[in-house]
């Protein structure tokens, strides 16, 4: 299925994956750019979605001008929620691999955020065919978790479903967070976190130094000083700051997102 939006500039997509007996979906940003340059896929975050936090910094310079594909994850955003999928991040990696196989892309420059880094990372070390240049904007580097995926992870599935998750809505200060998460699938939202606080070996801090292909690091400004980010430019991979911005980077200052990503696709281009 292909939905058009603002005279052709827009489309929502869907694609069947017998896998996952279910429907991955994503929006296509500018698709009259296809031959522009290499196409710029985006993957957001625990209990987020591809337009919520990517569809504003990918039309502002020096994002725009490109294709850009805005993947919903699986039990997020317009995606599917599959009762039997496991929501690991290798799976959603699977996941977005066969979005970009559907389109026929190749040497892509993948941005994700947080989980969506993770997830970033496996399939930029899964798939290096599918992927030329790698940023992550503070992504899941190792076992445990972060501040939100390890409060969901450590309760039970069953009574996080029932309620757990309502509880959660309910006590979130900020109304646009509360609106992205209150889109997002709860028993895959703690598949999702329990699957990052137990991580994977090698770790995705392990994948991302090894990587051979050109990758960065993006970080907030007040997420500084942060030892996973001293870590990994210890380790040789080029750190690029966001002024004024928390970890919710592309919320906080999404020009300055959308500059430091472009900065990011630079340097990485240069290492």
């Amino acid at each position: 299925m292909t939905v058009r939006l603002h005279d052709g500039g827009t489309e929502v997509r869907e694609l069947f994956l017998p896998a996952a007996g279910a429907r991955i979906r994503w929006i296509l940003l500018n698709p009259g750019a296809r031959d522009a340059g290499p196409a710029r896929v985006f993957v957001h975050g625990l209990g987020c979605s591809g337009a919520s936090d990517f569809a504003e910094v990918a039309t502002r310079a020096p994002l725009d001008g490109r294709m850009s594909v805005l993947v919903d994850l699986f039990g997020h955003g317009y995606s599917d929620r599959p009762a039997d999928f496991g929501y690991r991040m290798r799976e959603q990696a699977d996941a977005v691999a066969a979005v970009l196989e559907h389109e026929g892309l190749r040497d892509t420059e993948l941005i994700g955020h947080s989980m969506g880094g993770a997830v970033a990372i496996e399939l930029a070390a899964a798939r290096p065919d599918l992927i030329a240049k790698l940023v992550v904007a503070e992504p899941n580097l190792f076992p445990g978790g972060g501040f939100a995926s390890s409060p969901i992870a450590a309760q039970d599935e069953e009574a996080f479903v029932a309620e757990g998750f309502a509880r959660m809505l309910a006590g979130h200060k900020h109304p646009d967070s509360a609106a992205r998460v209150r889109l997002t699938d709860p028993r895959g939202l703690h598949r999702s976190a329990t699957a990052m606080v137990e991580g994977t070996d090698p770790s995705w801090g392990a994948l991302l130094t090894d990587l051979d292909r050109p990758r960065a690091f993006v970080v907030g400004e007040r997420t500084l000083p942060d030892p996973e980010t001293e870590l990994m430019a210890a380790a040789g991979v080029p750190v690029v700051e966001v002024p004024a911005a928390t970890h919710n980077m592309m919320i906080d200052n999404p020009q300055g997102f959308a500059d430091a990503v472009g900065r990011a696709l630079g340097v990485a281009e240069a290492g």
